[in-house]
Parts: structure tokens; C-alpha cells; sequence
């Protein structure tokens, strides 16, 4: 029972490492974007956002100011000189007004009716956020067809390595043969060199192919954070998208660079408009609002006046129509670059589909292929047991089994490939 047991158990913990030792196309696309440092700049756009939004809302809060001055002036106002006489005669002196003045206030105001600028102002703000915002998912798109490229990289590598070995133990069965024939007399000793030559040629191709997976695999794993050591990459099992409509980030970003202009566009009408307020100033100094008291006394005073403020900025009506035009041109301009996109990916899409089809039908011969050319080796085999070929008809025959089979395993990743690129024009 206990053996039983244990051997179950060893069962469970294979098969539960060797589904945490594979890894899909679609998961490694996922672990690039989330580890790549530019998805930083979603939440630092975010954060932006919420600052300019805050400064916005900040615009209805009084605006308070605080000052200081103190000036000297050549001419003051002062009573006339037969006035000033006669107040004179009464026993009351005027001094009239010092040239030297000084004060210190605060002036408060607090908008009423802005005319619609802060509104407006939110809108452009929010815009322009979700403009950030495409532009980023842009640039982090293109991360997926680097990824792909390597993974679809080191599948057509793992696969020359794998056809590579098939071939070795082909070599060395066939090499142990000769060997044995060479000791009975039946063989010539160049023709085990041969096999022998073409053994070691092999040994060093599969060698590049394992050093060149490596590599990939280093990149790959520095573009999704993780180690891939021991890991298996999944071939994907992949069809040709329903629908050909491309739903590419470039055409999300086209869409809000097109809001962007309509909400500056009701920004210029914001300016148009008057604006309304309240305004206070308060001081305390020499002199005050009442020039005689200041003529008659020269002691500082605090004053205070306050009031309501109507300003519009007529000046804008002069650029109104030029703004407008600007920004007419600016859509204008991002229409003609959004076409030429659908046009070249149109023209991706369209040569992606014919490559795929063209791969569809060039792969319904492969398996008869390398039946035909497993079938004449071993043949081959046979004749060179019997002494009918040399090694190097054999050798012939082995290379051609061999170029089968890997056409046929790059004419399935070459297609698998060419429907993910497919996919990546379209965002499928």
C-alpha cells in the first residue's frame, strides 16, 4: 500500500512540474507588458490628471494677494491756493498731501461666472488624459510582435535542434552498422569516415542551434521578468480571425487626438464669454481713500473697498477664427494620417492572409513528403546492408529525410507565425 502510494504520489508531483514547466505565447506577451518599466507611465498619467484637475477646481477658490509699497512722488493733490487761505484765516492748518505714501493691503476676488473656462478646461484636460493614455497603449503594443518574434524564434530553433538529434541517432545506428562491416570486410573504411564526418558536422550544428535558443531565451526572459530554464515553450494552436477589421491601439489614439481638438475647439467659445466676480481690497496706510481727512491728518488709516467685476476680453474675437482654423487643420491632418494607416494595414492584412493560404496549401503534401522520404532511406538502409549502395548514397537519402522533416515542422511554425502576425495587424 504504502509503495503504491508513493509511486502515486511521484505521479502527481511530474505531472504537476511539467504543467508548471510550459508556458503559452499569449502568457509571455502578458508577463512583457506588465513588466516592461513603461507601464509606469499609466499611473504617472493618471497622477497628472488628477493634479491638473485639482488645480481647475482650485480656480473657483478666492484669489488672495498681499502687497507692500512705498512711493515718492513729485506732485500731489492739494487745495487750491486761495482755498487754502481762507481755511488758513480760520485757525485750521492743511498740510495737504505727503509725496511720500506707503501702504500695505490684501486684495481678494472670487469668480461668480467664468463663462464656462473651467468647464471647458476639465474637458480639454480629460481629453487629452485619454490622448495620453492611447499614445502609451501604442507603445506597449509593440512590445507583443517583439515578443512573438523571439518566442516563434526559438520554436523554429527548438525544432532544427529536435530534427538535428533525429538525424545524430540516425548517423550513429547506421555509423555502428558500417563499423561492423568494416570489422567483417564488407565495408570500406571511407565510407565510415564519411558517416563518421557528416556524425560530428551534425554534433556542431546541434550545438549552434542549442547555444542560438539560449540566447533567445535570455532576451525573452528579460523582456517578461522570468526565468525560462526548463521551461517548455508551447506551440499554439492558432486559426485565421472571423473578421479582418482591424482594432489596432493606433486607431484608439487617432479617435482621442479627434476629442482633444473638439474640447480645445469649446475652449476658444469659453473665451468668448464675459466673466463675472467679486473683488475686495484692503489697506492699511497713508493716504486713504478720503483725501481730505489725509490732507488734514497725516496718520496712516486702514481702508477698504469692495465690489462686483464684469471683464470680457474682446481681444479674442480677433484670433477666434483663426484658433478654429488651426484646429481644423490639426483634424484634418490626423484624418489623413488614421487613412494611410487603415490603408497600409489594409495592405499588411491583405498579403498576411494570401502568405497564410499559400502556406495551407503547400502543407497538404507535407506528411506524404516525409512518408516517401522515411520510406526510401530505410530502403537505403536495407541496400547498404546488402552491399548494393555506398555511405554516401545512404548519406544522400538521410539528408533528404531529414530536410523533409524540418520543411515540414517550419511550413507549421512559418504558419502559426504568419496567423499571429496577422493577428497582431489586427489586434485579434
Amino acid at each position: 500500500m504504502l509503495k503504491q502510494y508513493l509511486i502515486t504520489a511521484l505521479v502527481l508531483l511530474a505531472t504537476g512540474t511539467g504543467l508548471s514547466a510550459q508556458v503559452t505565447i499569449e502568457e509571455c506577451v502578458t508577463l512583457a507588458q506588465e513588466n516592461y518599466p513603461l507601464i509606469k507611465q499609466y499611473g504617472l498619467i493618471e497622477q497628472t490628471k488628477e493634479v491638473n484637475l485639482s488645480d481647475i477646481d482650485k480656480s473657483w477658490l478666492p484669489q488672495i494677494g498681499v502687497y507692500a509699497q512705498g512711493t515718492v512722488q513729485n506732485e500731489v493733490p492739494s487745495f487750491p491756493e486761495s482755498l487754502a487761505g481762507i481755511i488758513n484765516r480760520t485757525g485750521t492748518h492743511i498740510e495737504g498731501l505727503n509725496e511720500w505714501q506707503y501702504k500695505i493691503g490684501v486684495d481678494i476676488s472670487q469668480s461668480i461666472w467664468d463663462g464656462g473656462t473651467a468647464k471647458s478646461q476639465r474637458r480639454v484636460e480629460r481629453a487629452t488624459d485619454a490622448e495620453r493614455q492611447a499614445a502609451t497603449d501604442v507603445q506597449l503594443y509593440a512590445i507583443r510582435q517583439r515578443v512573438e518574434s523571439l518566442y516563434f524564434g526559438i520554436l523554429l530553433i527548438d525544432e532544427q535542434a529536435k530534427q538535428t538529434r533525429a538525424m545524430q541517432e540516425l548517423l550513429l545506428s547506421n555509423l555502428d552498422k558500417l563499423r561492423a562491416m568494416l570489422r567483417n570486410g564488407t565495408a570500406m573504411q571511407s565510407d565510415v569516415d564519411m558517416l563518421e564526418a557528416q556524425y560530428l558536422s551534425t554534433a556542431q550544428q546541434l550545438t549552434q542551434a542549442e547555444y542560438t535558443s539560449a540566447s533567445y531565451r535570455r532576451v525573452l526572459e528579460i523582456f517578461i521578468g522570468k526565468s525560462l530554464a526548463g521551461v517548455e515553450l508551447l506551440k499554439p494552436d492558432a486559426s485565421i480571425p472571423a473578421s479582418l477589421s482591424p482594432e489596432r491601439p493606433e486607431l484608439r489614439h487617432f479617435e482621442t487626438q479627434m476629442q482633444s481638438i473638439e474640447a480645445k475647439d469649446a475652449s476658444i467659445t469659453s473665451s468668448l464669454m464675459p466673466k463675472i466676480g467679486l473683488f475686495a481690497q484692503a489697506y492699511y496706510g497713508y493716504p486713504g481713500f478720503d483725501y481730505f481727512e489725509s490732507m488734514m491728518n497725516r496718520d496712516p488709516s486702514f481702508n477698504i473697498l469692495a465690489g462686483v467685476k464684469v471683464s470680457w476680453n474682446i481681444g479674442a474675437f480677433y484670433t477666434k477664427k483663426n484658433n478654429r482654423r488651426k484646429l481644423q487643420l490639426s483634424s484634418s491632418n490626423i484624418a489623413v494620417q488614421r487613412d494611410v494607416f487603415l490603408f497600409n494595414t489594409n495592405l499588411e492584412t491583405r498579403s498576411q492572409t494570401d502568405r497564410i493560404h499559400e502556406l495551407e496549401t503547400i502543407m497538404k503534401e507535407n506528411d506524404r513528403i516525409v512518408e516517401l522520404r522515411t520510406n526510401v532511406r530505410k530502403a537505403a538502409e536495407s541496400q547498404l546492408d546488402n552491399g548494393v549502395i555506398d555511405a554516401t548514397a545512404l548519406l544522400t537519402k538521410l539528408t533528404d529525410e531529414k530536410q523533409a522533416r524540418l520543411t515540414a515542422s517550419y511550413h507549421e511554425i512559418q504558419l502559426l507565425q504568419s496567423i499571429y502576425q496577422l493577428k497582431y495587424t489586427l489586434n485579434k
